[in-house]
């Protein structure tokens, strides 16, 4: 008896889909047959909306965060605070900053962090402009390094702290500690000596 399955075209949907980060083989056919089945899927707006945001986003030729015009939003803003320059792994670690209201400087996104597990190393990353930045400043820069706490971020934090040492900046790093709401009990030995190291007076 011949087994049955999805008709090919549902199959390379399926494929398509598995391709994604954090879409597993079912989460994959979930999606499919909803996309093919439910009232409220539309595939045509959700193919259209892919191709016009692949065709019209970029990367911002400043600091890498995403753009539609010849800079992105943050670039071309000129309220900013042109003194403090934030460095962040990923072009979406800009999102969460700016969600905060915390942050009013500029940013620059590397495009990943050292990895050499993944191949990856410094002449892969958006180091060379963050450097050109630093020294065509007119003023001293505040360079804040917000980035993750994993091995790979450790790394590549220490890196940037070597290379721009003596540089036309001051480095700090994104205090790191107990998340808001977060009891002693659920967190890591590292969270908590961290926790106690970048205490502060009140």
């Amino acid at each position: 008896m011949k087994r049955v399955d999805f008709p090919s075209p549902v199959t390379s949907l399926i494929g398509e889909l598995k391709r994604l980060p954090g879409i597993g083989p079912r989460s994959a056919e979930r999606i499919a047959v909803w996309l093919l089945q439910s009232p409220k899927a539309n595939p045509p707006i959700l193919a259209e909306s892919i191709l016009v945001a692949k065709e019209t986003v970029r990367p911002c030729p400043v600091c890498g965060f995403f753009a539609l015009d010849a800079v992105c939003d943050v670039c071309d803003d000129p309220t900013r605070d042109d003194q403090i320059l934030c460095v962040v792994e990923q072009a979406t670690d800009v999102i969460p900053l700016e969600r905060s209201g915390s942050f009013r400087g500029r940013y620059h996104c590397l495009g990943g962090k050292l990895s050499p597990l993944d191949r990856v190393s410094p002449e892969d990353l958006r180091i060379p402009s963050l450097l050109r930045r630093i020294e065509s400043a007119p003023a001293e820069l505040e360079v804040i390094l917000a980035l993750g706490s994993d091995v790979e971020g450790e790394a590549t934090a220490n890196y940037l702290a070597e290379l721009l040492r003596g540089r036309n900046c001051k480095l700090t790093r994104i205090a790191q500690g107990l998340p808001a709401g977060g009891g002693l009990e659920y967190a890591d030995d590292l969270t908590l000596m961290r926790a106690m190291q970048g205490r502060r007076n009140i």
